[in-house]
């Protein structure tokens, strides 16, 4: 197999290791019957701060330095990658927009879903979170930078832990039993490799495209982040906590960064 293909296989992988964070954190709803909302705004939070970091830290940051080798102009190389990371986020907001979802606090989104029962649309709408961050972990290995893309695979399965747990305990919540509640959020998590084939395998075949494709992953995970994540846990009264807890988050992932460098 050639490094391509070896770079293929990583990436794919490594985004099946951390979707697998998704299943070990649903393991929780066995001990758990509900997340208070305090602790339900944390969790979430300081998962969208590794996701913040991440985008910058792995994506954003290595699509800079891939652009300005490639393009050697400095404002060329900023054209490229901001153009990626626009196109990531509108990417994700089309999807958001046609497919119809429902979020734990914000409620339903999209088309009208009245024929889908309430857990698939919550499958739909963690989906849409997962495939991204499984493609970011595919495109983190873009270049052969196997440090970079094990930092961000130990980053992403980390903040799918408390992702997991607040997925299993919502479907308890809407009436689901323990068992289904766990496997259904599992299997959210299974979505992570795909994405992650898709990535590696974008980047390995068309490495002039990597400035764009690691900005474009980091755009669709900015999108989620501010769309989603941030105000589902600012419409409470713990603002201040999810705040902080999200900032918990962005040191972690920098310190995962330093450490696994």
């Amino acid at each position: 197999m050639n490094f391509s293909g070896d770079i293929i296989w990583i990436g794919f992988l490594a985004s099946l290791f951390a979707g697998l964070g998704t299943g070990f954190g649903a393991l929780g709803v066995f001990a758990i019957r509900r997340l208070s909302e305090q602790l339900q705004d944390s969790l979430l939070s300081f998962a969208a701060g590794i996701m913040l970091a991440a985008s910058f830290i792995s994506l954003l940051m290595p699509a800079g330095e891939f652009a300005q080798a490639q393009y050697q102009r400095a404002w060329l190389s900023a054209m490229v990658v901001c153009s990626g990371l626009l196109a990531g986020g509108g990417a994700l907001y089309l999807v958001h927009r046609y497919a119809p979802h429902e979020h734990f606090v914000l409620g339903r989104e999209g088309p009208d879903a009245s024929t889908l029962s309430r857990m698939w649309l919550f499958v739909i709408a963690i989906t849409l979170h997962n495939f991204p961050e499984g493609m970011a972990v595919g495109v983190g290995f873009a270049g052969g930078d196997l440090d970079n893309g094990r930092t961000l695979a130990v980053g992403i399965l980390l903040q799918n832990i408390p992702e997991g747990l607040a997925v299993a305990t919502s479907l308890l919540v809407i009436g689901y039993g323990r068992l289904k509640a766990f496997v259904v959020a599992f299997l959210t998590g299974l979505v992570e490799p795909v994405g992650g084939l898709f990535g590696s395998t974008m980047v390995s075949l068309a490495e002039p495209m990597m400035p764009w494709t690691l900005g474009f992953a980091a755009g669709a995970m900015v999108f989620i982040i501010s769309d989603e994540i941030v105000p589902e846990t600012h419409r409470g009264n713990h603002s201040m906590l999810a705040t902080f807890s999200l900032m918990v988050g962005v040191a972690v992932m920098i310190s995962l960064d330093i450490l696994l460098a």
